[in-house]
């Protein structure tokens, strides 16, 4: 009788576990730490840092994969993009990168990485499954902001001392155009489909926007914030909001997110944040903004539609860049 009761009580407890609700996983934000040289890792959901992984020297551009199966992440001091399983944490290989990688952009078709090398005036273009460089680019001085068409036809490379954005032909490898735009371009976007061109100035202050058929300028925004002088209102990363109706761009040491309506190029809003604010990405469904703040080592999550910040995130020594990662259930 004992043993039945015990093989009964065994049954119950595996229909039970079988049975049982999986919990679900809350998605995460992964943020680079320039100075700790570590990556901290954000759960959405309790606005807590719930890993931190140890990375290469001065880690700055990352993203992942399409399928977030793999994270890369630009060591710059290290001279190397490094691989890494974001399950584990583990780096599982390096991929060559040429010196001093900054920013990068990850192609369409999920294969090459387009980088952008300050120190040596050049853009790489890596294959990450055959982990060679496919062509170097020559750009102008102190290259950083990469950004990839939606077609992956056109890449842009944009070069600070130089003050241009670089249009390459993906196919060919070489460079087709350059444009100028105001002084310290720091960071590019194609939105509307692939239609226009967004490129940021730090020093310069401004944004400027192309038409991406004749790469001809066809609007710019300037900022202005209340109580902070010009001088400190520098834009460096922004990202589109749903629909790409709006974009939000970190301002730098004026220490405010500007909100751009993305129609008639005007700022409707200024959000304060964290100090000395750099790059940003969103959640799932672009409710929630993540801002990193260089100087106050912190992430200041913004409620989109509200346009507030709503709470402020501890994270490494001078966080720069941000990446999504859904996590499923």
């Amino acid at each position: 009788m004992a043993r039945r009761f015990k093989s009964l009580a065994a049954l119950l407890t595996s229909v039970a576990v079988a049975t049982a609700p999986q919990l679900a996983m809350s998605d995460e934000i992964w943020v680079t730490n320039e100075k700790d040289d570590t990556i901290s890792v954000i759960d959405i959901e309790t606005m807590e840092v719930v890993r931190t992984i140890d990375v290469g020297e001065r880690p700055r551009g990352i993203t992942f994969s399409k399928d977030y199966s793999v994270l890369y992440v630009c060591a710059s001091d290290s001279d190397t993009v490094q691989v890494i399983d974001p399950e584990t944490g583990r780096v599982l290989h390096e991929l060559p990168s040429g010196e001093d990688p900054e920013q990068f952009v990850l192609a369409p078709d999920d294969r090459h990485l387009y980088i952008a090398n300050e120190d040596d005036a050049i853009t790489t273009v890596v294959d990450t499954q055959t982990r060679t460089v496919v062509a170097q680019i020559d750009v102008g001085i102190e290259p950083e902001g990469m950004a990839i068409s939606p077609d992956g036809k056109i890449a842009i490379t944009t070069s600070e001392t130089t003050n241009m954005a670089h249009w390459i032909d993906t196919e060919t490898q070489e460079l087709f155009a350059n444009t100028l735009v105001d002084s310290r371009p720091r960071h590019a976007e194609f939105i509307k489909d692939g239609t226009e061109l967004w490129v940021s100035s730090e020093i310069g202050g401004t944004i400027t926007i192309f038409d991406v058929a004749t790469q001809a300028e066809k609007g710019k925004i300037d900022f202005e914030v209340t109580g902070v002088h010009p001088d400190r209102v520098q834009p460096v990363g922004f990202e589109m909001t749903a629909g790409d109706t709006h974009a939000l761009v970190a301002l730098g040491p004026s220490n405010h997110v500007a909100v751009v309506n993305a129609e008639t190029y005007k700022v409707e809003d200024y959000i304060l944040v964290g100090r000395r604010v750099w790059h940003m990405d969103f959640n799932a469904d672009r409710t929630l903004a993540f801002t990193t703040n260089g100087v106050s080592g912190d992430v200041t999550v913004i409620d989109v539609a509200k346009r507030k910040a709503l709470r402020s995130i501890k994270v490494g020594r001078f966080p720069w860049g941000a990446a999504f990662r859904p996590t499923g259930s």
